[in-house]
């Protein structure tokens, strides 16, 4: 299955810094966002740059790559297929701006030749100008220290972690309610407390290396965790 080349195609080599861009949309990783520079291998797989966490998806699926003038979509011998147009994808595809293709039915992208192409609503929470302070987006599960943006972005644990202490500014969330929340149906089969303490620390680490001066997660000894902010 091939494509000619549209007006949308990124043209010369000074288009790659308009930042072409993946957006998840309906799906499991709804409201997700990821800028191209190379290529982003989609799949079940840990290692892969987009990891989809459901059985009906290959461990490793799909990849979207950067070919010398275009970005191209290629499906990688998954077992339940890549669809553009809600028909399988067969060899390989030069996205166009606004194209969607899904994911073994699962998880639906659309593709943006840069992101003044988005539509408003497509466009992730900001605040660029903010001279401290915490922000995050539920949505585009972004988060921002400052005008910083935190990236690689915070793994699903620590995003629910950090979204747990944030929508609770000020209040003391106790360790039982954090992995009931994080764990799910784990927590009745006991977590142990070294597992916590080990999310705790990789988030902090990862907000200090956005702002080191100072410790957004704070420990209430004897009762649980709170988020301070600037």
């Amino acid at each position: 299955m091939e494509k000619n080349l549209s007006s949308s195609t990124i043209s010369d080599k000074d288009d790659f810094n308009r930042n072409p861009v993946l957006i998840a949309q309906e799906g499991p990783l709804e409201g997700r966002r990821w800028n191209i520079t190379t290529e982003l291998t989609i799949g079940r797989a840990p290692e892969c740059d987009i990891l989809i966490p459901d059985r009906q998806v290959s461990r490793y699926h799909a990849r979207v790559v950067q070919d010398r003038k275009s970005i191209d979509l290629e499906d990688m011998g998954s077992k339940n297929g890549t669809f553009i147009g809600g028909k399988p994808l067969e060899g390989r595809v030069t996205l166009e701006d606004g194209m969607t293709f899904q994911v073994a039915l699962v998880q639906k992208f659309v593709y943006f030749v840069s992101e003044a192409t988005m539509p408003l609503e497509d466009i992730p929470f900001l605040e660029a100008n903010l001279s401290g302070g915490l922000r995050l987006d539920k949505k585009s599960r972004r988060v921002w220290v400052g005008s910083n943006e935190v990236v690689p972005p915070l793994s699903v644990p620590q995003f629910k972690l950090l979204e747990m202490l944030y929508e609770h500014p000020g209040l003391v969330v106790s360790r039982d309610d954090v992995i009931s929340i994080i764990w799910e149906n784990e927590a009745s089969e006991g977590v142990s407390d070294q597992a916590l303490d080990a999310l705790i620390r990789r988030l902090r680490e990862r907000l200090a290396k956005v702002d080191p001066d100072f410790d957004y997660i704070v420990t209430v000894r004897g009762h649980g965790l709170r988020l301070q902010n600037k």
